[in-house]
């Protein structure tokens, strides 16, 4: 799994949701935004940023349970952004459980096979006794 391929394959993405967005094709935005958001949930900014443009074609069409989905996902997926709770192949609309693994098919599939979530926990479980041990050198 190619980190640099993964993050180009999210931008693009995100780049045809604005496209369509932009065209008024709210549904191909929108599978759009599901893709990238499969490809990003494992970088935070860029899961966060999928579930913020998810928000805005939910406000755009007038669907409220979408707007109180992503709200929710916004408000949550730091906490399990940072527990590791990333359930693999979740498309992230409201219309499906945020807990929920989903099978991945075709492209994601073979660019995702590789991904272990417990390898991100374990870094950023790491890192996080990093910065704790250097605070606990630095003040005591």
């Amino acid at each position: 799994m190619d980190r640099k391929k993964l993050k180009r394959l999210f931008e693009e993405s995100m780049a045809r949701a604005l496209a369509a967005e932009q065209k008024g094709e709210f549904g191909l935005a929108f599978a759009e935004l599901e893709h990238a958001h499969i490809l990003g949930q494992r970088w935070l900014v860029r899961h966060l940023r999928s579930h913020w443009a998810m928000l805005r074609i939910g406000r755009l069409t007038g669907n409220h349970k979408e707007v109180r989905g992503q709200i929710i996902r916004l408000i949550g997926s730091p906490l399990f952004w940072l527990v590791g709770w990333l359930p693999k192949g979740n498309t992230g609309g409201a219309n499906v459980s945020p807990l929920k693994p989903m099978q991945l098919h075709g492209e994601l599939a073979a660019e995702l096979a590789g991904y272990r979530v417990w390898l991100d926990v374990a870094s950023r479980v790491a890192i996080g006794c990093v910065i704790w041990l250097g605070f606990k050198l630095a003040f005591g």
